[in-house]
């Protein structure tokens, strides 16, 4: 019988397929959405069948767990009264504006025996687990994450936007503290950094190259990574990947076999799964804040070097 009642706030480009996997699914009873554009949300209510909420407070009382998928700079008025009255939330990646509101998001829902995951979707993807599987100890990892121009999300940088997803991954693999940070990045179509590479070295030893942009002409998500008895060079987008041992006096290569499937219906699932047992996220408030305060300072480091001006 599904007992756990889901919802959306925010059905915009993300939350859209939010609705659709939710109302996909067979775990759960979606019962509702909230946007400010009661247009929009009429019309994915009316698609699914669903409530269109007129308010947050209307839509809190009609759901035990939901997605937060609106502008970055909204999350935490939205999550911190939700989390108040006692919802589970999935909030899209990043967490918050800043690194206190995204604190406060993670102590809160700590405290009050709340699961609260953040949208990192790459944590889903069959490609992650893939390497997972194969990692030992990696001596340096580069990860290139390029898209064309979005016109949207415009009032975080390419950092927020692109590159968090991979700072969440790596710390995640290294498992290290920060030892340095070498970062340059360039504005272009917007009043934010557009394209932007960091350099982080680890305690460890580890060095993590990483490069986004999102003026790129073509889409491309992947991520190499070194270790003494391989290499492995993945391929998000298209869930592939290849890993490089050496064999005797040359190097041999093989295919890793990846099980496609979609990360974001993953997520959802893995969502409903930790709402309803209380099991904690791949993504809790806590890494995700983590990823974020490391994304803050990369792009304080930007905002410093005469390449931003």
């Amino acid at each position: 019988m599904k007992t756990l009642r889901v919802g959306v706030v925010g059905v915009g480009h993300i939350g859209k397929n939010h609705a659709r996997l939710y109302a996909e699914t067979e775990t759960a009873d979606f019962t509702a959405i909230y946007d400010t554009d009661a247009a929009n949300a009429a019309q994915i209510a009316e698609q699914y069948k669903v409530r269109a909420a007129a308010s947050l407070d209307e839509f809190s009382g009609l759901v035990d767990a939901a997605s937060v998928a609106t502008p970055t700079n909204t999350h935490f008025a939205i999550a911190r009264p939700l989390l108040e009255k006692g919802k589970h939330l999935l909030i899209e990646k990043p967490i918050a504006d800043n690194t206190a509101e995204a604190s406060e998001l993670a102590e809160l829902a700590a405290h009050r025996h709340l699961v609260l995951q953040v949208g990192h979707v790459e944590r889903f993807n069959p490609v992650l687990s893939a390497l997972e599987a194969r990692l030992t100890h990696p001596r340096f990892i580069e990860a290139h994450r390029l898209s064309p121009f979005p016109n949207r999300s415009t009032d975080i940088g390419v950092v927020l936007d692109l590159m968090i997803h991979d700072l969440e991954i790596v710390l995640h693999l290294v498992r290290s503290p920060v030892q340095s940070i070498d970062a340059v990045g360039v504005p272009v179509l917007s009043r934010r950094e557009d394209i932007a590479n960091a350099r982080i070295r680890f305690e460890n030893g580890c060095v993590a190259n990483i490069t986004s942009s999102r003026i790129s002409p073509e889409r491309m998500r992947k991520i190499r990574v070194f270790q003494e008895d391989a290499y492995l060079s993945l391929d998000y987008q298209n869930q592939t990947g290849e890993i490089y041992r050496k064999v005797g006096g040359g190097i041999e290569r093989a295919e890793v076999e990846i099980e496609k499937e979609e990360p974001l219906k993953r997520q959802i699932l893995s969502f409903i799964e930790c709402a309803r047992t209380g099991v904690r996220p791949k993504v809790s408030g806590f890494e995700a804040t983590a990823a974020l305060e490391l994304a803050v300072e990369i792009t304080k480091r930007i905002s410093e070097t005469p390449f931003s001006q």
